[in-house]
């Protein structure tokens, strides 16, 4: 079970998430989301248990999971995302996929009619949540299910999908191979993030050459093997800074001997320094004035 270390067996808190005629008591989709004839339903969920996980499932509509806080990992047969607070990630309707919590979550979700509007992402996606795309969130997730058509209601979840459509993708997804040899490499370096076997090595752990490896991971995952390493290694650092541990903790737990090297990885993936990215998704979760609005196939929403 891949991110196994990561998965705590205590029992779910309860948390109930309402929308007229349906209640539900975990961190599951409600059975009948699918029959509610609205574009856009909307959920929030908060207070959840420090981890959880909803096993495979698939709907028919669309699902935006946004967090508030806490990260989620979503995963599909070809990759895992994940969501770092003031993120979402896109799910298309119809596609089967898993989804874990970790650390104390507060989220968002959406549920949309594939035709609700052009444009809409067509694959999986982690999304950038701009102050505007947030304040529709949190405005939608208040109305009833059954909302009025041609309304006030109406007319923002309009402008919800259109601030959606536009909201710009972030690199924070880990692509899965589909060869069995690559998903034993990733199953073993998963195990143990902190191993610096050479590439080489790892080709003769899993029975094939360096050079086949290295083709068959850019043919797969579109990634070299440097570079898919550092998306994971990003991916498990984010999992635990969130959860409060030091940029030197998190450093030396993924086998870095500094914390100047970790840093350093970390911008070259992202972009930003560690204490910035996480500075300003925290600054994020401030009110904000409305402008003149993951991996085991056990698995949110």
């Amino acid at each position: 079970m891949l991110f196994k270390q990561d998965i705590i067996s205590s029992s779910i808190q309860v948390v109930t998430l309402t929308m007229p005629s349906v209640a539900i008591t975990d961190i599951a989709v409600p059975k009948d989301v699918d029959s509610v004839p609205r574009p856009v339903v909307a959920l929030s969920a908060t207070s959840v248990a420090r981890d959880w996980e909803n096993a495979k499932h698939q709907h028919r509509k669309a699902q935006l999971i946004y967090s508030v806080r806490g990260i989620l990992n979503c995963e599909i047969e070809d990759g895992v995302w994940i969501v770092p607070p003031q993120c979402a990630v896109w799910i298309p309707g119809d596609l089967p996929h898993a989804a874990r919590g970790s650390g104390e979550t507060e989220c968002y979700c959406l549920f949309v009619e594939p035709d609700a509007a052009p444009d809409l992402p067509k694959t999986c996606c982690t999304i950038s949540v701009s102050p505007l795309l947030r304040e529709l969130l949190l405005k939608v997730a208040s109305f009833p299910a059954l909302y009025a058509l041609g309304g006030r209601e109406d007319r923002l979840i309009a402008a919800l999908l259109d601030e959606l459509v536009e909201a710009p993708v972030e690199d924070l997804h880990l692509p899965m191979p589909r060869d069995p040899r690559l998903r034993r490499l990733v199953e073993m370096m998963l195990a143990d993030p902190t191993d610096k076997t050479s590439k080489g090595d790892w080709a003769i752990r899993i029975g094939i050459s360096e050079r086949s490896m290295s083709r068959l991971l850019l043919q797969e995952i579109g990634m070299n093997f440097g570079q898919w390493r550092r998306q994971l290694h990003v991916i498990l650092a984010l999992q635990r800074l969130t959860k409060g541990e030091s940029v030197q903790t998190v450093a030396l737990e993924l086998g870095y001997e500094n914390a100047s090297g970790f840093v350093t990885m970390f911008r070259k993936a992202v972009g930003k320094p560690p204490a910035r990215y996480l500075s300003e998704r925290v600054a994020a979760r401030e009110p904000t004035s409305i402008p003149g609005i993951m991996l085991s196939d056990q698995g949110l929403m």
